[in-house]
């Protein structure tokens, strides 16, 4: 059978972002969804996303962009998943966090221009979340993306729960599935040594595009729909 392929969103943005690779699969006959991220924290985004895939009846291929990347590694662990795919993504080792993996090398252009920002929890109590400011949003997270899109990405961001940077992953699904990786080359949202570090280590089949920012799944739809195609083919 040809594995549903799930794209899962990282933060700071929406499903919509799958938008040219979406068009791409499915003008090729494979069937894909973008259900969305709650962006809350690792352990509870991955619940919800496990929750998605057991639903999902017949094999199924997970895309993770960015922090969805952390997502697919612990999802990933579920019966029906038969192999992962990072895009500019965070491949986590189980036990460790977001934080945890970035600590190991230089600072993107991304820790210095994160906004604060709090939520309400249950009995009072309030969370920290963060955006990109948005006049920086351009050049951090879109730089190879039309200054309009851009523009409209920056106002339109979703945040990240700051728990999503200290969680850590409870399973690492790359141990015993097989695994393909994208990095982007230029980006400045998460470090390109990052992305290269966690694909090496998940000994995934690796492809590299040096001038693409962390938005590559908008800059290059057909780029990265072949990277999945190739893990579907290998999958079916």
């Amino acid at each position: 059978m040809t594995p549903t392929v799930v794209l899962v969103h990282g933060a700071f943005g929406d499903a919509a972002a799958w938008i040219g690779v979406i068009s791409e699969l499915r003008s090729r006959g494979i069937p894909v969804i973008a259900p969305p991220n709650p962006l809350r924290g690792l352990v509870s985004d991955a619940a919800y996303l496990a929750s998605v895939v057991s639903q999902i009846p017949g094999p199924v291929l997970l895309v993770g962009h960015s922090y969805g990347g952390a997502l697919i590694t612990v999802a990933g662990a579920a019966e029906n998943v038969v192999g992962l795919v990072y895009v500019a993504a965070y491949v986590l080792h189980e036990g460790e966090s977001v934080g945890e993996l970035e600590e190991r090398f230089p600072d993107s252009s991304l820790a210095g221009h994160l906004r604060t920002w709090t939520y309400p929890l249950g009995g009072g109590d309030r969370a920290v979340e963060v955006t990109i400011d948005e006049a920086a949003f351009p050049a951090v997270f879109a730089a190879d993306v039309a200054k309009d899109v851009a523009g409209v990405l920056a106002a339109a961001q979703r945040p990240l729960a700051a728990a999503a940077f200290t969680e850590a992953a409870s399973v690492a699904a790359w141990q015993v599935k097989p695994s393909w990786a994208l990095v982007a080359g230029a980006d400045r949202a998460i470090n390109p040594e990052v992305q290269r570090y966690g694909a090496e280590r998940a000994g995934s089949v690796v492809v590299e595009l040096p001038d693409a920012s962390h938005a590559v799944a908008l800059s290059e739809p057909t780029q990265v729909a072949d990277l999945i195609r190739d893990a579907v083919r290998a999958t079916s």
